[in-house]
């Protein structure tokens, strides 16, 4: 493992006894601030003055290795031995056991469907930024538009317009688009930007499962599956036909959007799926001018409902025009502005999400089967 990550030839030597002890006392006093668990350590060794350490987690968490290591490194410099410290990081982040039987999806590990009840509250644009944070934090990633009727994934990628897939040798999968480091499928890359979906429910279900099972991901640690808002026929295809680890609503502080928002915690409970949080959208204006900061559409209303289904809290997202310009201009916020307190936010709710699926990834899930009762 050490020799991989460092190259043979710098592997260097192991810790002599009294440096590990060091090391082994201070990793005991370490929690990472989500699981409060210790990094596990996979590899020490000393090379000249330098020690170089392996460390692991169970879930990405580039954005808060800094704080973790610093203790550490504080702790080894201390030994007159060690003039350097040099840390890899490895995220082990664990498969969920059923996505490997879809068709196509053998590649993916996890999947989150992010969903809402209804349009307009920046569901598209809190899963591509939620995607980029979870790359931006280690893991390989990708992205399902399934919104057929409206499909924006691809604008939002940067994507240009006209843009078809690649088919794999054999001409039975789609390869996904590469856009930012993501990995990405929507309807709009199979047909014309003007090209109206005047389709049933049958229909744009078929669509669906056609995307899912034909589409050859690679490698992926998450994929997050961009919801059409509502509790309709995509709701229960995918509900039946895809094996989704978890879920997050997106809502605003508005209460007709809580309403909606409600529904949609309701339709994951029915058929099982674990609802790992809330984002509110639009929670506060901060005036670009003097800094007055205005709860527009209500406050507080995203804590209640995860306070009342008993999920979480994910975080809540400033209504700024920038957000919305950067996603519709292609350079999403996590992507462009990865500093602004916008992006950190993203980054923070993407770990919140990480660290939640770890349990339900432990306990394992079938894939629901759902009973449609005419009145």
């Amino acid at each position: 493992m050490f020799e991989k990550l460092f190259g043979k030839k710098n592997a260097g030597e192991p810790l002599p006894a009294t440096l590990q002890a060091t090391l082994d006392k201070a990793l005991a006093q370490l929690k990472d601030p989500y699981l409060q668990q210790a990094p596990a350590q996979e590899a020490a060794t000393l090379q000249g003055n330098t020690a170089q350490l392996v460390l692991s987690l169970p879930y990405p968490a580039a954005g808060i290795a800094g704080q973790l290591e610093a203790p550490l490194r504080e702790a080894l410099l201390a030994d007159s031995a060690v003039e350097a410290v040099d840390i890899e990081w490895i995220w082990q982040i664990a498969r969920n056991s059923t996505p490997r039987n879809l068709p196509g999806m053998a590649e993916v590990k996890n999947i989150i469907a992010v969903a809402s009840g209804k349009g307009g509250v920046g569901k598209s644009t809190t899963t591509v930024n939620l995607a980029l944070a979870m790359a931006a934090e280690g893991a390989r990633v990708g992205v399902l538009d399934a919104d057929i009727y409206g499909p924006s994934i691809g604008q939002m990628l940067g994507v240009a317009s006209g843009t078809r897939p690649d088919s794999s040798d054999d001409e039975q999968y789609f390869i996904p688009v590469e856009s930012l480091g993501l990995q990405s499928m929507s309807m709009a890359y199979l047909i014309d930007d003007n090209t109206p979906m005047v389709w049933r429910g049958p229909m744009v279900s078929g669509a669906l499962q056609q995307l899912l099972t034909q589409t050859k991901w690679d490698g992926l640690d998450y994929l997050f599956i961009d919801m059409p808002p509502g509790t309709g026929d995509i709701q229960l295809t995918l509900s039946q036909k895809v094996p989704v680890t978890g879920s997050v609503v997106v809502t605003t502080p508005q209460d007709i959007a809580l309403l909606d928002a409600i529904k949609g915690i309701e339709m994951f409970n029915k058929v099982d799926i674990p609802v790992l949080g809330v984002v509110e959208n639009m929670s506060v204006h901060i005036c670009s001018n003097c800094g007055h900061a205005e709860h527009i559409f209500g406050e507080g209303g995203g804590e209640k409902i995860a306070s009342q289904y008993g999920t979480r809290m994910l975080g809540n997202l400033p209504l700024a025009l920038e957000i919305r310009q950067q996603a519709d201009a292609g350079q999403p916020t996590v992507a462009t502005d990865a500093d602004s307190s916008s992006a950190l936010i993203y980054r923070e709710i993407a770990r919140q999400i990480a660290t939640g699926l770890i349990g339900k990834n432990e306990q394992g899930s079938a894939i629901p089967s759902i009973s449609i009762v005419d009145d």
